[in-house]
């Protein structure tokens, strides 16, 4: 389990409460709370006691009408008391998306577990898979889990999932630092003149082209927070009568998406940071004179333009180099910025709008491989991602 530890107690009316789930006699649940307790500590001892109770009562009742159980109901479950004790928040969060918005849309209603066949999941995961390019597969996946568990529970005799048609599984290249690795790198990144664009990247999950186009008008002060409004990237210029590509020019654009448009909370480290750099370019206008273009630009070369576009990138792989750890892009340090978000347990449809994807299925398709990075990602939540 995670170490982030969220209490269940509550105080009102003069003594500590926790939440209650009860079983129906229909096997429904319902829910209700419980008081009376001197202490939250003793609060949360008696709901650790109820919920052992109710997953029990819950299984015998189950074990007893097994006709009864329908295949939605039994997943919700499984989810809910079975796997999520046993895994990290970012693979629960995961699974939850999986589970509420890629299953659970497509099945009908009144599936009965026991009845299931290869041929129901073939058609349930035919249409899950046409939602993203990774639907297919994790569902899969999910419902393999769910169904051996089932199988080891008494519901079925055996798991049909094996015998359904496979999808193709995309693996993406998330890299995910390691404490004492994260710990060199941002040591030789505040020594290096892209630490501010490294922490924007790491901390805030900006994509490259948006950290080159920030402006120093974008960052509120007082409020802490930074609006993005623009992207800088290259533009292939092509001769008239040509057909190749004669040069590339740097340029502003509208941010990649229409979700890309957003005001985000600054981190005070950040914006120590910030003011730094604002302090170095006004130094550098000052010595340059008329040869400094001022364009307001936080990110920029020494005669105040942006900086080529493959920059960034360029002094990523020289500081991963020299201090011998593995190679990182802007990119990389985006994906270790949705995996320190979902390991705390902030929900998808934040995390994708921290991140300005255009969906809730971009965000799913570009870090649905965090569930199979479990051990790194709690290795890397040891420190605490303050830079």
């Amino acid at each position: 389990m995670s170490s982030n530890h969220k209490s269940v107690a509550f105080y009102e009316a003069g003594s500590w409460y926790h939440r209650l789930k009860v079983l129906k006699e229909d096997g429904t649940t319902g829910y209700s709370k419980k008081g009376g307790f001197a202490s939250a500590e003793e609060a949360e001892k008696s709901y650790r006691h109820c919920e052992e109770e109710f997953a029990q009562a819950y299984r015998n009742y189950h074990a007893n009408n097994s006709t009864d159980f329908e295949l939605r109901e039994y997943l919700i479950y499984w989810l809910e008391e079975i796997y999520t004790p046993r895994i990290e928040n970012t693979t629960r969060m995961l699974t939850a998306y999986t589970l509420y918005d890629l299953i659970l849309p497509y099945m009908n209603q009144g599936v009965k577990l026991r009845y299931l066949s290869v041929e129901y999941l073939d058609a349930l995961l035919e249409k899950v898979s046409k939602v993203c390019e990774s639907a297919g597969n994790k569902s899969r996946e999910l419902l393999n889990i769910a169904l051996k568990d089932a199988v080891v529970q008494g519901y079925i005799s055996h798991n049909p999932v094996p015998s359904t048609k496979p999808y193709k599984r995309k693996k993406a290249n998330v890299i995910v630092l390691n404490k004492e690795e994260l710990r060199i790198f941002l040591e030789r990144a505040s020594e290096n003149n892209w630490y501010l664009e490294i922490l924007l990247g790491l901390f805030m999950g900006l994509r490259k082209g948006e950290i080159a186009g920030l402006k120093y008008a974008d960052f509120n002060l007082s409020q802490k927070t930074v609006t993005i409004s623009r992207q800088i990237t290259s533009n292939p210029i092509v001769p008239k009568g040509q057909g190749k590509v004669a040069e590339y020019q740097v340029i502003e654009k509208p941010p990649k998406t229409p979700n890309s448009y957003r005001t985000l909370k600054v981190p005070d480290a950040i914006m120590k940071e910030v003011i730094v750099r604002k302090t170095r370019n006004d130094f550098r206008k000052e010595q340059m004179g008329e040869a400094y273009i001022d364009q307001d630009y936080v990110s920029c070369s020494e005669n105040g333009l942006p900086h080529a576009t493959a920059s960034f990138n360029t002094a990523l792989t020289k500081l991963c180099r020299r201090a011998g750890l593995p190679h990182l892009t802007v990119h990389s340090l985006r994906h270790m910025y949705a995996s320190i978000l979902t390991e705390q347990g902030v929900p998808l449809i934040k995390v994708s709008a921290l991140l300005g994807h255009s969906s809730l299925n971009t965000t799913f398709e570009y870090y649905c491989e965090v569930m199979d990075e479990t051990e790194k990602i709690r290795s890397f939540l040891n420190n605490q991602f303050i830079p």
